[in-house]
């Protein structure tokens, strides 16, 4: 049994492979910092392959999948992604399409790859990290939300598309509220809510995952949120978010 997680080196993706070493996975470990894939890899009970990659390169993505592709490839976490503070007249073009490249066409290229995949085979499992701010629109930090909004969407589109066939491969959204991981220092933000510790989200998305979920909301915070926001319109939902995202400082 192999799987494969992007985002290895820090946060949900360290807790994840954590947990799936302790489950007998082999483990192919990718990001972009080398030295943490490996100081990781040292201390995980699991044969561990290292790749450090920019995955919003399209070529260096494709070449990633080509690397763990087979029949031994299980698992598949897209879980590498990261945001921007600010409003959207200010934000840099080139971060917000790296980021674009980086948490919409990679998690893209390897959700495609994968599914042809494990639809062949007939097993396989795809848990891409969405978050909260998917269901909502996100002003001062929009092309963040924007961008997890399609994770979201297109992971529950595929999902459905894959119970009218009767696969057996599962596909799952992992949408978390704020987390403690290096995320905020990243995007510029410090968030007003305290953050669910990684190992517990990362917990509660494996076992969403293999029970055969479509969606995994860690928190009773933001699984009550996810059922507030049926009952406003978009308009003040956005006004909502404005007001929460004004409180944070940026960088």
């Amino acid at each position: 049994m192999r799987a494969l997680i992007t985002g290895a080196s820090s946060g949900i993706g360290r807790e994840m492979a954590r947990l799936l070493a302790a489950r007998g996975y082999e483990l192919t470990l990718c990001a972009r910092r080398e030295e943490r894939l490996r100081e990781l890899a040292a201390e995980l009970p699991t044969v561990c392959h290292i790749i450090a990659a920019d995955i919003s390169d399209e070529k260096e993505c494709r070449l990633l999948y080509q690397a763990v592709r087979g029949d031994e490839l299980e698992v598949v976490i897209n879980n590498a992604g990261f945001g921007l503070f600010g409003r959207f007249e200010k934000t840099g073009l080139d971060e917000e399409l790296r980021m674009i490249d980086t948490n919409i066409r990679a998690v893209h290229i390897l959700t495609k790859l994968a599914v042809q995949d494990f639809t062949r085979r007939g097993r396989g499992y795809i848990l891409n990290v969405a978050s909260s701010a998917g269901f909502l629109p996100g002003p001062l930090m929009a092309t963040y939300y924007a961008t997890k909004n399609y994770v979201l969407r297109l992971t529950e589109a595929i999902r459905e598309e894959l119970r009218r066939q009767n696969s057996a491969v599962k596909i799952c959204a992992l949408c978390p509220g704020p987390v403690d991981t290096e995320f905020n220092r990243v995007a510029g933000v410090r968030f007003s809510l305290a953050g669910l510790d990684a190992a517990r989200v990362a917990r509660e998305a494996l076992d969403g995952l293999f029970a055969g979920k479509a969606l995994v909301v860690p928190g009773a915070a933001m699984k009550a949120m996810t059922l507030a926001r049926h009952f406003a319109p978009d308009c003040l939902l956005a006004r909502i978010t404005y007001h929460f995202q004004h409180r944070k400082a940026g960088k």
